[in-house]
């Protein structure tokens, strides 16, 4: 997939969490901790990016040019405070070696994280693309800057 652009490019970044994800599941299943909690590593790493580069550049740049500050990334900064609650649990369980509530707890996030996603592809990512004045390149140099 392309990511040349703001939808490409947001959108590319959700699947390459949900492959991570694959990757905890996939160890945890094995019953090896050490593989397990390198891949948990990897995957809490990329989604806490994943919403810093929204909630630093996307959303204050959607903001800006809308003038909407309680619109959608108010309801995306909700959402993402509710899935960093259940990280916080899912930190425990793997830091405990639990593997089977790691990936219970993972099957919670994964339905917040399937919600989010759809109305961050669907609509918000849309209308952030049409409506943000910032050229792409311009956005992409200072997430690339995080």
């Amino acid at each position: 997939m392309s990511t040349d652009n703001l939808v490409d490019f947001f959108t590319h970044d959700h699947r390459s969490c949900d492959e991570t994800w694959i990757a905890v599941e996939t160890a945890a299943e094995a019953g090896d901790q050490a593989a397990m909690a390198s891949a948990y590593a990897q995957f809490h790493g990329e989604l806490a990016h994943h919403f810093k580069m929204e909630e630093e550049v996307l959303f204050p740049a959607f903001e800006e040019a809308t003038g909407m500050t309680q619109g959608p990334t108010s309801m995306m900064r909700t959402e993402h405070e509710q899935m960093r609650g259940v990280l916080r649990q899912m930190d425990k369980a793997c830091a405990d070696g639990d593997g089977d509530g790691l990936t219970d707890l993972g099957d919670t996030l994964l339905m917040i994280i399937q919600q989010h996603n759809t109305k961050e592809e669907g609509m918000l990512y849309p209308a952030a693309s049409e409506h943000i004045p910032t050229p792409w390149a311009e956005l992409k140099a200072r997430i690339d800057a995080l």
